[in-house]
């Protein structure tokens, strides 16, 4: 704590300036919350009365005039109940005086600083814009998401296919696919609240390792299983069937909640949340991967099926789970250290000042009263979020669940005889239109912008899945050239959705700040698997191949409501969204 005294010939006026040192301490846990202050205080104010002064405020700033005299004095004082030394030194003013800020002629000094400015030329700015903060920790995060989303994919092919062969029906496989839309929508907002609260490398890597012992305890449970044939009618009440639909929820939860912190959060930070190309293409290479991850992972999986019993290869898929675990957690570390740990900034210094100070939020309630607070904590953040409609636009492109490569229409072609190679490949390509997609999306939003690309792809999709809906109620599809030409119709559509998922995951990402990114996104994948589980209940009541028109219907409507929805907010823009896409000239223009 510093004492200085500047005194003026021509008229005496003492400053004290006062430096605090202590302020650069963590406050509440966050390192540098606030810089260090100075502050003046008059001279002749009691020492202790300044010393009591310091500790209470952050700054104070007062000037008195009086009388100063031009000698230099050093003294220390010491307060009895403050050990620290307070040098004073007399400064004398003449010092500042002569030619002092007289370096430029009156008038230049202004013109010279707005001309040393450098402005960017619109080639830079798109430069900039296509640059990513940190590449280098960008191909981490990739390779992290590669290992990851093989082993979550080839699972996901791995453990139906498993438990089909367990009972000739349906019915374990739907029990499973209920428990886990159950587990997202109670469990996503409180995961969510949890992953806002703890620091993002810790967070991510306890939700890996929980994903893997999950997926390596249901390989146990079918192992069972399989090698004691346990195919009784009541097996759903077995023990052990309840312990592997618990395991597959806690696993579906976590790669959910896993894919939200990835695709809302960390990647925003490695790309940038001010360069919309570079963001745009980040957002396209993590969907590629995904979707590759998902053919790989379906035909590897698939191939072993084929040529050794299951049990065998269960065993192949729980020593690619233990093998990848590894490398995910180093990835994960190598993304944070070569992007400069940008992951370890605080989220919002708010919440980390509240955690701190009302303590561990586990330890003051119960798991029930935080888990239902939670949940209503996180329906009030997305009812408020500033994107709504395009979080909206998201959730009912989930109700189609009908006119899209899935369990249904896969039930309806077989049903209709068609060749199981000609089934395989309307999902093969489907798959394909989606990696096609990826490449797409950022062409799209270097031509049209981000919001309007997204537009452009709902009107897209809804356009081509009417199309289809039209052909199939205009003709009975008995043709085998009529129903190839349906199913052309939604693979095309899936050029629109794809697209959609790619941009709206960025438009997300732009105006959610990262305080509430895993909140709020969890809070969204419980509302998307809310709307498909009201579909499948609907379709379980239609469950007559007749009524498939009726379901197409249902799912064209919600994709054509949510075109409407969204292009009702890109035309009556608010100020808050001029604002968080003030960089996207299309859309201000």
């Amino acid at each position: 704590m510093g004492v200085f005294i500047v005194s003026h010939a021509w008229s005496p006026v003492q400053f004290t300036l006062v430096q605090d040192r202590f302020m650069a301490r963590p406050c509440f846990g966050v390192r540098h919350c606030f810089s260090s202050r100075l502050r003046l205080i008059p001279l002749f104010t009691p020492l202790r009365r300044r010393v009591a002064t310091f500790k209470s405020r952050c700054s104070i700033a007062n000037v008195v005039l009086g009388d100063a005299t031009d000698t230099q004095v050093e003294e220390n004082f010491e307060s009895p109940d403050c050990k620290y030394t307070v040098p004073v030194v007399n400064i004398k003013s003449d010092i500042l005086e002569g030619e002092a800020l007289n370096l430029l002629p009156e008038g230049a000094y202004v013109n010279t600083l707005l001309t040393a400015i450098h402005v960017l030329s619109e080639e830079e700015q798109n430069i900039i814009a296509a640059t990513p903060a940190h590449p280098a920790g960008l191909y981490a995060l990739y390779a992290s998401c590669l290992a990851g989303n093989l082993v979550e994919q080839l699972w996901g092919f791995a453990s139906p296919a498993a438990i089909a062969l367990l009972h000739p029906s349906l019915l374990p496989v739907a029990a499973m696919g209920f428990a886990a839309k159950v587990a997202v929508i109670v469990g996503g907002p409180v995961v969510g609240k949890l992953m806002d609260h703890f620091p993002r490398v810790p967070a991510f890597n306890c939700l890996t390792i929980v994903q893997a012992v999950a997926q390596l305890l249901s390989v146990l449970v079918i192992t069972h299983a399989h090698s004691f044939h346990d195919t009784s009618s009541n097996f759903l009440f077995r023990p052990w069937f309840a312990l592997l639909a618990f395991a597959g929820a806690v696993e579906r939860l976590s790669g959910l909640a896993l894919g939200v912190a990835v695709e809302r959060d960390w990647v925003v930070l490695l790309a940038g949340t001010n360069r919309p190309v570079a963001l745009a293409q980040a957002n396209a290479i993590l969907s590629r991967i995904d979707l590759l991850c998902e053919v790989a992972g379906a035909a590897l999986f698939g191939f072993f099926l084929s040529r050794y019993e299951p049990v065998k290869c269960l065993g192949f898929a729980a020593t690619l789970m233990i093998g990848a675990l590894p490398i995910v957690i180093l990835s994960t570390w190598l993304t944070n250290k070569l992007s400069h740990g940008v992951l370890d900034r605080a989220k919002s210094i708010q919440a980390c000042c509240t955690c701190h100070s009302n303590g561990s939020f586990l330890d003051t309630e119960s798991i029930a009263g935080m888990s239902l607070k939670a949940i209503k904590h996180g329906w009030v953040e997305y009812i408020q979020q500033p994107v709504l409609p395009a979080s909206i636009a998201s959730v009912l492109l989930c109700f189609n669940v009908v006119l899209a490569p899935g369990c249904l229409m896969t039930a309806f072609l077989t049903q209709r005889g068609l060749n199981p190679s000609i089934i395989g490949s309307f999902s093969a390509l489907s798959a394909f239109m989606g990696i096609a997609a990826t490449f797409g999306s950022a062409q799209m939003v270097k031509r049209f912008g981000i919001l309007k690309a997204g537009a452009a792809s709902l009107i897209l999709q809804a356009s081509l899945l009417s199309t289809a809906v039209v052909v199939y109620r205009t003709g009975s599809l008995t043709r085998q050239t009529q129903l190839l030409f349906f199913l052309g119709l939604i693979v095309l559509s899936r050029l629109g959705h794809m697209s959609y998922d790619i941009l709206g995951s960025q438009i997300l990402q732009t105006g959610i700040p990262a305080s509430k990114a895993n909140l709020i996104g969890t809070t969204e994948v419980s509302f998307a698997s809310l709307a498909e589980s009201i579909m499948f209940g609907v379709a379980i009541l239609a469950n007559d191949v007749s009524n498939f028109g009726f379901l197409a219907m249902l799912s064209v409507l919600s994709v054509v409501i949510a075109a409407l929805l969204y292009c009702r907010w890109l035309a009556n823009p608010t100020d808050t969204q001029r604002s968080l896409f003030s960089f996207d000239p299309h859309f201000l223009h």
